[in-house]
């Protein structure tokens, strides 16, 4: 099994690095989920297909509710990268 290769855009590791614990560990669930499973997530909450190989999910639902946006940079090399993770409201869709 090839596992997918999964980086952080320099925005999302500066956004990383001020979100609350318990939503850190749930991005770094689903990174961990990109990469054994693929950038397809349809098992995590409120994920939707944002355009063809951008995706979205929710990592902690509630005020304020936490998302994570990514894309898949090359499928030939099975390369995603996370290019959001923060508060729904700032959301890039």
């Amino acid at each position: 099994m090839n596992l997918w290769q999964v980086v952080l855009s320099k925005k999302a590791v500066k956004q990383t690095k001020t979100l609350p614990k318990v939503v850190r560990e749930n991005l770094y669930a689903l990174i961990r989920q990109i990469e054994i499973y693929g950038p397809v997530r349809g098992d995590w909450p409120n994920y939707s297909k944002l355009s063809p190989g951008r995706h979205h999910c929710h990592i902690k639902k509630g005020r304020p509710t936490y998302v994570a946006v990514w894309e898949v940079r090359n499928r030939t090399i099975q390369l995603v990268e996370v290019t959001y993770a923060g508060t729904h409201e700032k959301a890039p869709y």
